[in-house]
């Protein structure tokens, strides 16, 4: 699968719909989202596809592969809210630019970001 902000973006809901709830269903994940059910539908063929998640009809479950692609994608969005408040962005803004900065950016300054961070806690 060709590794995207909407790809991504599906599969961090469904791994934080998992942390509240046994089943997560696909009207779940487009309230949470904000698209439609056939939306979640297509994206949940083409992550099925590519071995992300099964679906039984009625729930998604994320595989092995994909709880550990959607964990370093969350981990991703942590890491750099927090840069991001540390650096004194408000808590709404930081969390909306995590959400699109956690897509594009690169390695190299995602490692930066992270060792600032837990620079800071220590």
């Amino acid at each position: 699968m060709k590794h995207n902000q909407s790809s991504e973006d599906y599969l961090e809901c469904i791994l934080l719909l998992s942390r509240e709830t046994e089943f997560v269903h696909r009207v779940d994940v487009a309230r949470k989202i904000g698209v439609s059910q056939p939306a979640v539908q297509k994206a949940i063929k083409i992550l099925e596809t590519s071995g992300y998640v099964e679906f039984d009809g009625m729930h998604i479950y994320l595989t092995s592969k994909g709880e550990e692609y959607a964990l370093k994608v969350y981990e991703r969005h942590c890491i750099i809210k927090e840069f991001l408040r540390l650096l004194g962005v408000n808590e709404v803004d930081a969390d909306a630019d995590a959400c699109e900065m956690e897509h594009v950016v690169s390695d190299a300054t995602f490692d930066m970001m992270k060792s600032f961070v837990s620079a800071k806690k220590q």
